[in-house]
Formats: C-alpha cells, sequence, structure tokens
C-alpha cells in the first residue's frame, strides 16, 4: 500500500518534495497547508490532492507521515506535533537554529518512538554517492583529505539572510554534513574565515557571504569546505576525496553533457542554474528511501542526530569567526 503524505509548506523546497512524492509510486500525496492559501492550492491543482489545515493534517486518519518544508523557527515545534500524532517525519533542516531546541525536540521523538529523517538531500546525489562507494571499497585506501566547492549562483534576498540564521547555519551545513559522510570520521576542531565580498548588505544585516572552512578528526584527518553567494558561471558543486591510494572526485553537472569543438577553440553547456535542477534525483533518491524506512526495508538516514552534529558544527564556525581561533566541537556540544 501506497505510504499517505502530507506537505506542510507550498514554497519552493515544497514544490520540490510535493515532485519527487508524486514521482514515487510508493507514495501519494493526499493534502497540502501553506500559509498562503494560493500556494497550497497551486500544487493541490497540480497533483490532485487536497488542501487542508496543518490541524486537520495532524487529525488526519489517511495520512501517514508529513514532510515538513516551513520556515525553521516552526521546525521543531512541527517534529514534536507530528510525532505525538504518531506520522513519521521527513523535515527540512535545520531542526532549528537552538543546539538546545534540537535537544529537547530530539527527546520528544525518542520518547514517543517517532521515525524522523532529516532533509540533506546531497547525500543522494548519485555523482557523490558514487564517490562515497569508491570510498567504501577501498579504490583509494585510507581517507585523508576532503575538499568540498558549493557556491550559489545567487545570494538570496536580504529579508531571507535576515532569518536564516546565517551562511554556516543555512548554507555551509549542507556541506557539513558531506563532510561527516566523506571523512567517515567525527569532526572534533573547526577554523573558519569569513568575508563581505558579494553584497554589502548582507554585512549589514550580520552576515558574510564568503567563507572557507578547515575541519580535523581526531585521527588527524581534513576536510576544506568554500562557500560563496555568488557564482557568475552557475551552480558550483564539487568535492574531491584524496586517500592512501589515490583520489576520487565528482564535477560540476550540467544539464546536457556534451561539449563542443569549432575553430574557435572548445565550448560545454552551462551548468545547472540552481538546487530545484541539480539536485532533482537526490530529492527523489531521499523520498525513496524516507519511505523504505517506513516500510521496514531501510533506515532513516540522516537522522536528527546527523541535523544535530551540522548545526554544532555551523555554531563551531560561527564561534570561531567571532574569535579568530581554533573551536573544538566540544566546546558548543
Amino acid at each position: 500500500m501506497a505510504i499517505r503524505f502530507g506537505l506542510l509548506g507550498a514554497g519552493r523546497i515544497g514544490k520540490v518534495h510535493a515532485k519527487a512524492v508524486t514521482g514515487d509510486a510508493q507514495a501519494r500525496l493526499v493534502a497540502v497547508a501553506d500559509a498562503m492559501p494560493a500556494a497550497a492550492q497551486a500544487i493541490a491543482d497540480q497533483y490532485g490532492c487536497d488542501v487542508r489545515t496543518i490541524e486537520a493534517i495532524e487529525a488526519a486518519a489517511d495520512i501517514d507521515a508529513v514532510v515538513i518544508c516551513t520556515p525553521t523557527d516552526t521546525h521543531a515545534d512541527l517534529i514534536e506535533r507530528f510525532v505525538k500524532a504518531g506520522k513519521a517525519v521527513f523535515c527540512e533542516k535545520p531542526i532549528d537554529l537552538s543546539l538546545a531546541r534540537v535537544k529537547a525536540c530530539l527527546e520528544v521523538v525518542r520518547a514517543h518512538k517517532g521515525t524522523l529523517m532529516v532533509g540533506f538531500n546531497r547525500r543522494f546525489d548519485p555523482h557523490f554517492r558514487a564517490v562515497r562507494a569508491e570510498i567504501d571499497k577501498g579504490t583509494i585506501g585510507d581517507v585523508e583529505m576532503v575538499v568540498i566547492t558549493s557556491r550559489d549562483p545567487g545570494a538570496p534576498p536580504v529579508e531571507y539572510i535576515k532569518r536564516s540564521g546565517g551562511i554556516f547555519r543555512d548554507m555551509t551545513i549542507h556541506d557539513f554534513d558531506m563532510a561527516r559522510f566523506l571523512l567517515g570520521e567525527e569532526i572534533t576542531e573547526v577554523v573558519a574565515t569569513a568575508a563581505v565580498l558579494v553584497d554589502p548588505a548582507i554585512g549589514t544585516a550580520g552576515d558574510f557571504d564568503s567563507v572557507q572552512v578547515l575541519l580535523k578528526t581526531a585521527s588527524g584527518k581534513q576536510a576544506m569546505i568554500s562557500n560563496s553567494r555568488r557564482a557568475t558561471y552557475g551552480y558550483d558543486q564539487r568535492i574531491e576525496v584524496h586517500g592512501s591510494k589515490g583520489a576520487v572526485s565528482a564535477e560540476n553537472q550540467r544539464p546536457v553533457s556534451i561539449e563542443v569543438a569549432t575553430g574557435t577553440g572548445y565550448t560545454r553547456p552551462p551548468l545547472h542554474d540552481f538546487f530545484m535542477t541539480r539536485y532533482t534525483e537526490a530529492y527523489a533518491a531521499e523520498i525513496a528511501t524516507f519511505i523504505a524506512a517506513m516500510a521496514g526495508t531501510g533506515k532513516a538516514e540522516p537522522t536528527g542526530e546527523d541535523g544535530l552534529i551540522a548545526l554544532a558544527l555551523a555554531d563551531a564556525a560561527v564561534k570561531s569567526v567571532a574569535e579568530g581561533r581554533v573551536v573544538k566541537l566540544s566546546e558548543v556540544m
């Protein structure tokens, strides 16, 4: 029987998840809720589901699970509500901007033996998973260094910046999770630098738009993350893992992977313009993983604990920039 879903939030990421849910033969989108009725109705019209209130979805007997795509400051409360209602929960990152609030939320999930999966979609990208597969096979030996490049084509509106929690908690948090996914060891130290190079208004809002982070494990493995809110050439997403026997990397992806050669030289099509198209397969794969977990044939990973650690790494990066020093993860956890 298909898993019956409720969608909370009909914005940009809500639309992405609506497509992923309805594209899976093992799932059915039953209802959508959003504070903006027109946004909810647009998804309902496109996919043939109901528009309901959050309260109605919470009480519904015909809904097994929810996908939470609402603003960050609502995530923890909604997770607790729906776990208590007996529904499985898939929640977009982060669970909250406060480590204490995340810890309290996870206690509720454990107390009610709930199912919670956090949306770090990049783990499910087929190219990045292929990199991880080579690591697991031992092709490159022991992992020693990881390099992650993640640059957005343009900065979000300043009003979004003000409530996002900052670049480390909003953007780099994906890369913190990817670093853990590839290193295979827990990170113990963080050192970060940050600047405002793209838009002075971002600095006025109290944030940065250009950051570098160096992560280190207890055994000395390292990961370097490069983030920018501006990449004039498209959505820049690359990883490289160096090991004792070699290296493996995943290059940028394009909507069409061709190369044209003429008398003027070699050209290739532009990169994807943003995450909605770059990670289409990843979003579908993570929803499939969530469904498998509900069916008892898989695990709901990344877990709430993965979300907690990624947020702690973001907090450590913020502290490192503010204090100009290496920060041990234990200081913020």
